[in-house]
């Protein structure tokens, strides 16, 4: 009597495999990734460009069928650039949502709150704020920064300003933010060590109207070159009306946000965007022959198809930036063969010269820091097309 009914069983459990197979139900586990933007608030623009490139990537490894058979499933949560909506975001991926990654949050202040949580967590975690703090291979072993460090962007406009143009008579004007102070108080420090003193250092309230003063004790100090350090792009659209309606045609040096699309809708006059030079990247600069490296311009062709061929109209940087975020977790997984996040650990501790669109990074044992010194470059602020500049000259 028993044998009939184990052949019945095991016929039973072969057709239950057969029908697993057939119909995926055991699947397997997608790679859940938190991705903390600010896609609302203040600092929603350059979140919003991010958000662009890193949906981009999750859909096309999607279509391909995912990584080693394992689909993304983006997890997104808005903080509105509050670190305390951030925290509690983080908080709720790490443990109740119980991703394999995050990325982000975009800005310095919020990833401050969040990279200690995640750390104590055991998550990688890929960093997309500049300052320093933020990433410490014993402290966070787990957290990589992919974008690069802020005082790369302060190196960059100094060695321009210095070495480029031959200004000696340095004003650094950074804004009351906190980012705002340490980047004025980093470039001061920075321009001193290359044994130049600014002959003028003021911190202005992001919302001040009225910027007459500060330019003015500015040009009464001497100085021949304006190096602003803040991402408030009204702040530096006031700074540049100022400027020009002083009639003072002053070279402006200095944060990426001085050539951010926005301020030219600010400006009283376009020439007042005229000599005015902002950090940027390799990656996103057009050649003497108007053409930008292939791997940029192959994003911006699949771009075009998905907006319907209209010209970018917000910076490119930060959409190959979210892109290259979610090709770096599918590096990092394929190598790993899974998501363990030890295994992960080592796979980007021992990636050198991994090729993206916004950099090629390489991390170590003991640096991580990914983003290399020779990608920044300076841009004319004025030179926008189609998401990308031109050199600075």
């Amino acid at each position: 009597m028993k044998r009939p009914i184990l052949s019945h069983l095991r016929a039973g459990v072969g057709a239950l495999a057969l029908l697993v197979l057939a119909t995926g139900v055991f699947a397997q586990e997608p790679i859940r990734i938190g991705w903390l933007s600010s896609l609302t608030g203040p600092l929603s623009s350059a979140a919003i460009a991010e958000n662009q490139g890193v949906q981009f990537a999750v859909d096309e490894i999607n279509r391909a069928g995912g990584i080693d058979g394992r689909k993304l499933e983006l997890i997104t949560r808005d903080t509105a650039g509050d670190p305390t909506k951030a925290v509690n975001f983080a908080k709720q991926l790490v443990f109740t949502e119980k991703v394999h990654f995050i990325i982000g949050p975009v800005n310095s202040g919020e990833s401050l709150a969040t990279v200690p949580i995640v750390a104590r967590a055991g998550i990688p975690n890929l960093v997309i704020g500049t300052v320093d703090e933020l990433v410490d291979a014993k402290k966070y072993p787990n957290a990589f920064r992919v974008i690069n460090t802020n005082r790369q962007w302060i190196d960059g406009a100094n060695t321009y300003a210095l070495d480029v143009l031959k200004r000696r008579k340095v004003a650094v004007i950074g804004d009351t933010s906190g980012y705002g102070t340490s980047s004025a108080k980093t470039a001061a420090e920075l321009l001193e060590k290359a044994g130049v003193k600014p002959v003028y250092s003021v911190l202005v309230d992001p919302n001040k109207t009225d910027l007459a003063d500060e330019m003015n004790k500015a040009k009464a100090a001497g100085a021949d070159v304006i190096m602003p350090w803040s991402a408030a792009t009204g702040l530096l659209a006031r700074l540049l009306n100022t400027r020009g309606d002083m009639g003072w045609n002053v070279p402006v040096v200095g944060h990426p946000a001085l050539m951010a699309p926005p301020i030219g809708k600010l400006l009283n006059k376009p020439e007042y965007w005229g000599n005015t030079v902002a950090a940027g990247y390799v990656s996103t600069t057009y050649d003497a022959k108007g053409k930008l490296p292939a791997n940029t311009q192959a994003l911006i062709d699949k771009l075009h198809d998905r907006l319907g061929k209209s010209e970018i109209d917000y910076m490119l940087w930060w959409v190959a930036l979210g892109y290259d975020t979610v090709r770096i977790v599918e590096h990092a997984v394929r190598q790993a063969h899974g998501t363990d996040p030890k295994a992960i650990q080592k796979v980007l501790a021992n990636t050198k010269g991994l090729q993206g669109v916004y950099a090629t990074y390489s991390w170590s044992a003991s640096q991580r820091n990914g983003f290399p010194d020779h990608q920044i470059m300076m841009n004319q602020a004025n030179s926008f097309k189609d998401g990308a500049y031109r050199a600075a000259r």
